[in-house]
């Protein structure tokens, strides 16, 4: 019952966002249901620790089960193990550094801060859910707020942006629907009942042509979330119109919902599909990471930088995922959690010059570290991280990726490896000519010499995200170690498919 917690405050937290009066009420009512996120997130990890250090293997713990529709089999089951308690912490993370970020809006400010909120509803939810249609309701509760902050809240084509991102997030959604109730249809708990229960169904063994068929139902269906590749083309669009709070959602949330669920639900529940199909995962991957790299190199304006490299960086959890070895799956959970913390960190960036500068474009940019020298830091250390820079979580995430992906003996998954391992050098060129033209050399523009630094809730924003950053980067083993015995449990059946 302890993990409702998690829907409740952001539930109880948006509902008293529409009961506030002022400007200054919602703000302070969003500063301390954010805050009591992170304050429950961080709580979960304790307890979770001491759950596996008192000897508790169990794979998921603090379950709790409540028959929701009796007649479909339908429950309120919930529990996390170390890849769902990383996600609630990132999560928690970069919620309260959106409401710090977004700290100014005034335009109707109580229905941003609402949908705000609300949508951590929806992924929380999603992390926690061990019943198949339980977790796809809260994976719909994350989609629709989306449109509207896009739309009401975004700039440039903001209603084709939020209603592209709308329609391919939804259809998406379709699809997973449909690979959901095609495992449901194929279990049986006895009596002619079925069963949405994802451990019942892992212990099951899915006839192999079904989960053929409904396998890439599933993962392309989660997929569209994570920017696989070709349905990626809402992550640019989205991403550029969106307002700064909102693209560190979709960046750093949204995108990791999908990449959880090809995990969690198309892998783990359907592994011999999963192996059949992984050279197929592997080369969208591959294309993915290269495609998205060398599309950065072409952007000007710096939210499609952070859009298309995101796209490239997506591809690594992907590929770590379709290696289907333990360490790469390792690797894709630890990516997943650096990317969202890096791309949140990196568009709180972009939003604060742009609120200051009034333009994205990095010709028009140049020389802002003499006049705005904390949020140039900010920027450069964004970059630093997604180039992969030693002492960095980007760093210790991408080799943890090509390490496992090595392990694979394929050759030719190992040639997807060494493509992969090459992109680093196409980031390392987008990343440092955006960080040159943007930040170094001399003022371009007279008008910025009059241009302020960082606020103290953008200070605030920035520094809980980087503390993130640098845990990972510089003390990986506690992530690390949270996370493999989630993914023993995943690779386990597996084996099984591969040693027959």
């Amino acid at each position: 019952m302890f993990l409702s917690l998690l829907l409740i405050v952001p539930l109880l937290t948006s509902i008293a966002i529409l009961l506030c009066k002022g400007l200054k009420q919602v703000r302070t009512i969003s500063l301390l249901g954010a805050s009591t996120q992170l304050i429950l997130a961080f709580d979960l990890l304790i307890k979770f620790w001491k759950e596996r250090s008192s000897g508790n293997t169990s794979t998921m713990l603090f379950e709790w089960d409540y028959t929701w529709f009796a007649s479909f089999n339908i429950h309120y089951h919930i529990g996390v193990d170390g890849i769902s308690v990383c996600m609630i912490l990132l999560t928690a993370f970069v919620v309260l550094a959106g409401v710090l970020v977004s700290w100014k809006i005034d335009t109707l400010s109580k229905e941003f801060f609402f949908l705000l909120l609300f949508l951590s509803l929806g992924a929380y939810g999603f992390f926690i859910s061990l019943d198949l249609f339980t977790l796809f309701f809260f994976l719909e509760v994350a989609v629709i707020p989306k449109y509207l902050l896009i739309g009401i809240w975004g700039s440039g084509k903001k209603e084709y942006s939020a209603m592209k991102l709308a329609l391919m997030l939804m259809g998406g959604s379709a699809l997973v629907f449909v690979g959901l109730v095609g495992i449901y249809f194929n279990t049986d708990v006895g009596n002619g009942q079925h069963t949405f229960n994802l451990l019942e169904i892992s212990q099951m063994h899915i006839p192999v042509h079904i989960q053929k068929i409904f396998f890439p139902f599933a993962f392309i269906g989660f997929g569209v979330f994570t920017a696989l590749f070709p349905f990626h083309t809402w992550v640019p669009d989205g991403h550029s119109s969106a307002p700064t709070a909102a693209s560190m959602f979709l960046a750093g949330i949204s995108m990791k919902l999908g990449g959880y669920g090809c995990l969690r639900v198309a892998t783990f529940l359907m592994p011999d599909a999963a192996h059949e199909y992984s050279w197929i995962i592997i080369l969208l991957a591959t294309i993915a990471i290269i495609y998205g790299a060398f599309a950065t190199m072409m952007q000007r304006d710096l939210k499609y930088i952070n859009a298309y490299s995101s796209v490239s960086h997506c591809g690594f959890v992907l590929l770590g995922i379709g290696m289907l070895t333990q360490t790469s799956i390792t690797g894709a959970v630890m990516q997943m959690v650096s990317h969202g913390l890096m791309t949140a960190l990196f568009f709180a960036a972009i939003g604060m010059l742009y609120n200051r500068t009034h333009t994205r474009m990095v010709d028009q940019l140049g020389g802002l570290l003499k006049v705005m020298p904390f949020i140039s830091t900010v920027f450069v250390i964004a970059g630093l991280c997604s180039l992969g820079l030693p002492g960095l979580s980007g760093f210790v995430a991408e080799m943890t990726v090509f390490m496992g992906s090595w392990q694979n003996p394929d050759k030719l998954y190992r040639l997807a490896t060494i493509l992969a391992c090459a992109s680093i050098v196409v980031t390392a060129v987008y990343i440092l000519r955006a960080t040159a033209k943007t930040i170094m050399g001399p003022v371009t523009n007279a008008k910025f010499t009059t241009l302020g630094d960082a606020s103290w809730n953008e200070k605030l924003a920035s520094g809980l995200l980087i503390a993130g950053i640098v845990a990972i980067g510089v003390a990986p083993f506690w992530l690390y170690q949270l996370v493999t015995p989630a993914a023993e449990n995943i690779i386990h059946p597996l084996l099984r498919i591969v040693m027959k």
